[in-house]
């Protein structure tokens, strides 16, 4: 890897497709703190070997990623595919995931003898344990769903979703739209006649306390919420 730059690469089917980067720019992009993907690009060019100068074809391009724009097809690369890391960035980058799994299993899962969640300094404890090794490569989920696996036998971990329904008044209901639609998935809602606004919202059972603890701040406690049975 060159101190100027380094290759981002992704696979799609049986095609492989390089971008040219700069190291520092480039990570910084895929961890959010930089938007401007001009300041990372060495070029707008997708190679099939970037070391070779093989471009990609615009038939390749378009079978791929349905659109042979550059830009977007870097942007996508960045984001989605393999980056070439020091071993600096590599250990950053890892110790963001493991902060993203910890949250998601704190989210996503309660203790079934209290149906409460586990606080994350427990998570991150137990997870000490098991000894997992974190890819940062690898998407958040699909690494969370298997340490939950191997955390069960040394943490009781339940996943499981519940359905809240929910009544807004009206001073509060549009302000709060957003906010409730960010915890999880409306199954149905209804505006009344006086402007307020009700609901049934699924979403994860370990959010259920911060939700309505959001919604008790939003609408200074004047909201209504309790669970489906």
């Amino acid at each position: 890897m060159s101190e100027r730059y380094t290759i981002a690469r992704i696979t799609r089917g049986d095609e492989h497709f390089e971008i040219l980067v700069k190291p520092q720019p480039a990570f910084s992009y895929r961890v959010g703190k930089t938007t401007s993907i001009s300041k990372v690009l060495v070029t707008e060019t997708i190679f099939t070997d970037a070391n070779k100068g093989t471009k990609a074809s615009d038939e390749k391009l378009q079978k791929a990623f349905e659109t042979t724009d550059p830009i977007k097809i870097a942007d996508l690369i960045l984001k989605k595919g393999t980056l070439q890391l020091t071993t600096d960035q590599r250990r950053q980058l890892t110790e963001e995931k493991r902060k993203q799994i910890i949250s998601f299993i704190s989210r996503q899962c309660v203790d079934p003898k209290t149906n409460l969640p586990h606080p994350p300094l427990r998570i991150e404890q137990a997870m000490e344990q098991i000894h997992f090794s974190i890819d940062p490569s690898k998407e958040v989920e699909e690494q969370a769903r298997e340490i939950i696996k191997l955390l069960r036998p040394i943490l009781p971990l339940k996943m499981e979703q519940i359905a809240v329904t929910v009544r807004i008044p009206p001073e509060y209901a549009s302000k709060s739209y957003g906010t409730v639609k960010g915890f999880g998935k409306i199954q149905h809602e209804e505006w009344k006649a006086d402007g307020s606004w009700s609901a049934v919202i699924e979403l994860p059972a370990g959010l259920y306390g911060p939700f309505l603890e959001k919604l008790g701040e939003m609408t200074r406690g004047n909201v209504e919420a309790k669970l489906v049975k």
